[in-house]
């Protein structure tokens, strides 16, 4: 009976199906500091099974600097807004000038944080359901974060969780050689040193090739270069 009405074009699904409205790819561009910040909160282990602290963390995307971070007991949108405006308020963000890009979390996509990006002028972007790829720099981040050999399998406490969050980001924006920016610092980056320390390791590398030109086989050597512009999913050109 099924094969009769399938050639018939009479076999589908009788049920209701749940449509989704299709979700647009976020393309968004970088090409300086506190242009695109990404956000996002990840789970601390507790003292005991099924316990957390949760860690908001709102990265500037150009530069990989950290411009501020909160570990709290519960993900909260009104938690979530006081950092966004803390954020705004020390980076001394203009109304047009930045970016928020997150996924959807109940936090990143709640009122409190939408009516407060709108009152500040920040224009807010989502990342597409189920899709970790439109968040890449956060997710980044806290894969940094988390294989670090002195993180804790879980934390005594909430104050222990802040102690050692305090010592992973103070090390992870002023000394941490990033390999996306041309081994600088994100502190480099997003305050304007980048420029005169490239130019510093290119003196230093053209005394040692004037000195040994022997050891450089090819051509002289060249600091690695930092990107002048970041992307979250590129387009790609069609030829």
């Amino acid at each position: 009976m099924y094969r009769v009405l399938d050639e018939h074009s009479e076999s589908r699904e009788r049920r209701d199906q749940l449509t989704h409205p299709p979700y647009q790819k976020p393309d968004l561009l970088a090409t300086a500091p506190n242009q695109l910040w990404s956000w996002d909160i990840t789970k601390l282990l507790g003292p005991a099974k099924w316990t957390y602290f949760y860690l908001y963390v709102i990265l500037d995307v150009f530069s990989r600097y950290v411009t501020v971070w909160m570990v709290a007991m519960r993900e909260s949108a009104e938690l979530a807004k006081r950092l966004v405006e803390e954020s705004c308020a020390k980076q001394n963000i203009r109304r047009g000038q930045l970016t928020l890009h997150a996924d959807r979390g109940s936090s990143m996509s709640s009122k409190p944080v939408a009516f407060l990006l709108a009152d500040l002028g920040v224009m807010k972007k989502h990342s597409r359901p189920h899709v970790s790829n439109d968040n890449p720099y956060s997710e980044s981040q806290f894969r940094t974060l988390k294989y670090r050999p002195e993180v804790p399998d879980r934390v005594g406490c909430i104050q222990d969780s802040r102690a050692f969050s305090q010592r992973f980001f103070r090390w992870y924006n002023t000394e941490h050689r990033h390999s996306g920016l041309g081994l600088l610092t994100p502190a480099m980056v997003h305050y304007g040193q980048a420029e005169n320390i490239l130019r510093q390791r290119q003196e230093v590398l053209d005394v040692a090739y004037q000195r040994h030109p022997e050891r450089f086989a090819r051509s002289a050597p060249q600091p690695p270069t930092l990107p002048n512009e970041v992307w979250i999913n590129k387009p790609v050109q069609v030829r």
